[in-house]
């Protein structure tokens, strides 16, 4: 009897196992991006791509947002100012970019903006400096996406004590509903640290205090939870429904068994087919470091925005595995 709980146990590690530790395809590309002298990263907390191929990245320092070319050149910078703490970014079907800050001081802050490529403010949500949760206000504004139809989600609750909630708006931004509140149950929410859109138009959002991401249909409805994804931070979704999850919190401590970096999988089924690792010396006594904002562009090259190293890689796969 003894011998066959062993086994039990044997099979039940190796199956957890196999959720997380998994190859490495992708490396590093060497000398990607290049800042013009005098200009220097802050924290990078969030990066999109657009139709052209140019990748749009949101960090904090100044100016804030920064369009880079496919070789790595920089293109145009704006947003000098404009930012208590920048958070997540998306770019949306126009080519116009939305950003988000989530969190308040001196009359600025607890807004999401959209703006077009060239930096002009098309259209504001939330009231700059309030820190509340209502139709027209939020409480740490964190992730923006926007639905084919111009429909408006924001994952809303970065300042201690909020409840975590998803606000949806029509495209002229006009609220329309909220849910979530903050809790472990199917569809509370503790820290919804990003939100992404599948191709079948479902959300999926980066419950992260909860180490899980919780699928949602476009009016609430609460579809399915996964936690094989880590403790997430950053979700993108590209096109062909390839999921990018970047971890930057699991340790022994916070969840056990996953370690930080960058999971690669399926919006369909789930399954995680890849892991870029985050390399750290002790990561246990750190409860925050590394990956957080990510994307890919069209060619299969993942961004990644790092956070307490102030840095964005570009990924892109070996040979072998192409």
């Amino acid at each position: 009897m003894k011998s066959m709980r062993v086994v039990i146990l044997l099979a039940a590690l190796v199956s957890a196992g196999a959720v997380y530790a998994q190859e490495n395809p992708y490396h590093v590309a060497e000398g990607w991006p290049q800042l013009p002298a005098g200009m220097t990263w802050g924290a990078v907390i969030s990066v999109d791509s657009d139709a052209q191929g140019n990748i749009w990245v949101f960090h904090r320092n100044d100016p804030t947002i920064l369009e880079f070319a496919p070789s790595g050149k920089l293109i145009k910078s704006f947003g000098a100012g404009m930012f208590v703490q920048a958070h997540g970014m998306t770019i949306d079907r126009d080519g116009n970019i939305w950003v988000t800050d989530a969190q308040g001081k001196d009359g600025k802050g607890h807004q999401v903006f959209k703006l077009n490529p060239d930096g002009k403010v098309l259209m504001t949500l939330g009231k700059a400096g309030v820190a509340a949760e209502g139709p027209d206000t939020f409480n740490g504004s964190i992730d923006v996406v926007v639905a084919p139809n111009g429909d408006i989600f924001v994952s809303d609750g970065h300042v201690a004590n909020s409840n975590g909630r998803v606000v949806k708006f029509s495209k002229d931004g006009k609220f329309i509903k909220a849910w979530g509140k903050k809790g472990s149950a199917a569809g509370d929410m503790d820290t919804p640290h990003s939100i992404a859109m599948d191709s079948r138009g479902r959300l999926f959002v980066a419950d992260r205090a909860n180490s899980r991401i919780q699928i949602f249909d476009q009016d609430g409805k609460f579809i399915d939870q996964w936690k094989q994804f880590g403790r997430p931070s950053g979700v993108f979704i590209d096109k062909n429904d390839t999921i990018y999850v970047a971890d930057s919190q699991s340790n022994a401590m916070l969840n056990p068994g996953f370690k930080r970096g960058l999971r690669v999988g399926s919006a369909k089924d789930g399954k995680v087919t890849a892991l870029i690792p985050f390399v750290e010396p002790d990561p246990d006594k750190n409860n925050n470091a590394g990956m957080e904002g990510v994307t890919a562009d069209a060619m299969g090259n993942v961004y990644v925005g790092e956070t307490t190293t102030q840095t964005l890689k570009k990924y892109v796969r070996t040979a072998a595995t192409r």
